[in-house]
């Protein structure tokens, strides 16, 4: 089965469209953009037009490349402190001479849509989810959608970046399934994955994962995102693990519609939250 983000996606954002309508206001959501990096432009404009169809109200806020880390911090409290905004999205990356740590611990944990602040990360680690990263949370929502058990499941990951690989694995333990984080320095990251019920690849190595090292009728979640020879590939060899895959995502199509819908979520949910605060 060819696990489809994209019709996910498109039932996520149904439901976040109800849970709009049920607010009674448009949640904004504001974006930050440092420099003129191509990619993250393309990115912003596909997260700016999910914006459009579920009824959040976005702005993207532009500043040149050389903008230095004070200017930076004062962009980000500004929008701490404005009540239409309720939540805020730093694109990655940033320029080298500026410190994404520092920025993200600069945005307010409660209007923190990446979910990437050191107190939603620990809220995370100690099984209060709220405001989580967005990808392992699509990835999570996919599994439970496709009525996968993760209760008692072996689970690996390949890759361990604050990004995706740490709090997967945090949400995946969660759920008590038994967890393995593999990496660059994994000696043997086969005997790892060949036994993974559930494997998630984020690695950034295109076809990293080959089929004799899956396992038969696992359910596999390429993050990978790698341009090869003009064309967007994964870090798994999609045409030969499919035929051992129980489940696998696609490149493009999977998991990039997923982590996109569920931003539109985690946007509402700040808005929620900021709601329950006000009355209480």
């Amino acid at each position: 089965m060819i696990i489809d983000g994209k019709a996910l996606a498109s039932d996520i954002e149904a439901e976040v469209r109800g849970r709009v309508e049920r607010l009674g206001f448009n949640p904004g959501l504001a974006t930050i953009l440092v420099g003129d990096n191509p990619a993250s432009q393309m990115y912003l404009r596909i997260k700016h037009a999910a914006c459009e169809r579920v009824g959040i109200r976005s702005e993207n806020i532009v500043l040149p490349g050389d903008t230095d880390e004070g200017t930076l911090i004062k962009t980000i409290m500004e929008l701490n402190c404005r009540e239409d905004v309720h939540a805020i999205l730093l694109q990655l990356p940033l320029p080298g001479h500026l410190d994404p740590r520092k920025a993200m611990m600069a945005i307010a944990p409660e209007k923190d849509a990446d979910g990437f602040h050191p107190e939603n990360m620990g809220a995370l680690l100690l099984g209060a989810e709220r405001l989580v990263p967005c990808t392992p949370r699509g990835i999570i929502y996919a599994l439970e959608r496709l009525g996968v058990k993760i209760e008692g499941a072996e689970a690996v990951i390949v890759g361990h970046s604050n990004v995706v690989g740490k709090p997967l694995a945090a949400m995946l333990l969660n759920r008590n399934a038994t967890v393995q984080v593999c990496h660059v320095y994994t000696k043997d990251l086969k005997e790892h994955t060949r036994d993974a019920e559930i494997l998630v690849v984020a690695a950034g190595v295109p076809g990293l994962i080959k089929a004799d090292m899956v396992r038969e009728g696992a359910y596999i979640f390429d993050v990978g995102i790698n341009r090869v020879d003009g064309k967007t590939v994964g870090d798994v060899d999609f045409d030969a693990v499919k035929e051992k895959a129980a489940g696998i995502t696609p490149v493009p199509g999977g998991v990039g519609p997923l982590t996109v819908a569920m931003l539109m979520s985690q946007t509402v949910m700040a808005a929620e939250l900021s709601l329950e605060r006000r009355r209480s």
